[in-house]
């Protein structure tokens, strides 16, 4: 036994907090493992926790069935210009974020009684373009819960800039990816740069 051993085992070869009791050291060996678990599991990205820590709740959601079930409604995507070309939900009309202009949307949706639902990567974006265009008197907009990562999440069809179905979309990064688990991640070199943005 060399010195470090004899501080946690003492002289004798015997655990110095709990002696020769084997038990109860596996007992705590195995509490150890179950928080280290817990801990894991409760770190873990996931749509949920993301809403729950980003979002205020200030525009409405709508869930990817209800959304898959409606057909008179106006859908703003509300990524920027590269995530949109990679895919986009059908028929959705491209606003932006960091370049979002209400003017333009005054023109696309000129009715502000229209039924707006608005969308970006997992619903954080989306939920501030939807608060501006409900400040700007639009009065039925809705954020789709889980954006187009739990739309193709749950199998529903995205677009190319093109038109055609594909498997493909915009990560955004490495970790905001990991939350879509069904169809192929594209990522840029802009969003790969380790700079946290908004989701």
């Amino acid at each position: 036994m060399n010195y470090q051993d004899n501080h946690i085992y003492g002289t004798n070869g015997q655990c110095a907090i709990f002696g020769s009791n084997t038990f109860l050291m596996r007992k705590l060996h195995l509490v150890f493992i179950f928080l280290f678990l817990c801990l894991s599991i409760q770190g873990q990205l996931t749509i949920q926790s993301v809403l729950e820590q980003y979002n205020n709740g200030s525009v409405d959601y709508i869930m990817v069935e209800a959304l898959g079930q409606k057909d008179n409604f106006v859908v703003l995507d509300t990524r920027e210009r590269e995530e949109f070309e990679v895919s986009h939900l059908e028929a959705a009309l491209w606003v932006g974020y960091d370049t979002f202009e209400l003017k333009e949307v005054l023109q696309l949706v000129p009715d502000k009684d229209t039924q707006v639902v608005v969308y970006c990567s997992v619903g954080v974006r989306s939920e501030d373009i939807g608060q501006k265009l409900q400040d700007a008197g639009y009065a039925n907009v809705q954020n789709l819960y889980g954006g187009i990562f739990e739309w193709k999440n749950q199998g529903h069809p995205v677009y190319d800039e093109t038109g055609l179905s594909t498997e493909k979309v915009h990560g955004y990064s490495k970790y905001w990816g990991s939350i879509l688990t069904n169809g192929t991640k594209v990522y840029s070199s802009k969003t790969e740069s380790g700079v946290e943005r908004k989701q």
